[in-house]
C-alpha cells in the first residue's frame, strides 16, 4: 500500500477507535466505513476494518451489521487478492459487491496512486 494510502488509513481507524471509546458509535463507523474504502485492497487492512465494523455493530447491538460482517470477514480473506469492488463501504447496509462512488477526498489519495 502506497505510504499515503497507509497514513491515511491509519488516521480514520484512530478517528474510528477515538470515537469508539467516546461511544460515539455512529461516528467510529463512518471512519471504519472510511477506511474500508482505503484499505480493502490490502488483506491486513481490510481485515482489521471489517473485524472493527464487527466490534462496533456489537456494541450498536446492531445484530444485522454484526451478521454482515461476519459473513464479510471470510470474503475479505479470500476476496482482496481476487477482486474488491472500490469505492463499497464494508458495511452490512450495502451489498459486499457494489463498486460506490469514491469521497472526494480519498478519490484525489486513489488518483495520486495512479503513475
Amino acid at each position: 500500500m502506497p505510504d499515503r494510502l497507509q497514513a491515511a488509513f491509519a488516521h480514520e481507524m484512530q478517528l474510528a477507535r477515538q470515537h469508539y471509546r467516546q461511544q460515539d458509535f455512529a461516528t467510529a463507523f463512518t471512519h471504519l466505513e472510511r477506511a474500508h474504502i482505503l484499505g480493502q485492497r490490502q488483506t491486513g487492512p481490510h481485515l482489521l476494518s471489517h473485524l472493527w465494523m464487527l466490534r462496533t455493530g456489537w456494541r450498536r447491538g446492531d445484530y444485522r451489521e454484526v451478521l454482515g460482517q461476519l459473513l464479510r470477514l471470510p470474503a475479505a480473506l479470500l476476496m482482496t487478492w481476487l477482486w474488491v469492488p472500490l469505492g463499497n463501504s464494508g458495511g452490512a447496509n450495502v451489498s459486499a459487491l457494489r463498486p460506490m462512488p469514491l469521497p472526494a477526498d480519498l478519490a484525489a489519495l486513489f488518483k495520486e496512486d495512479r503513475p
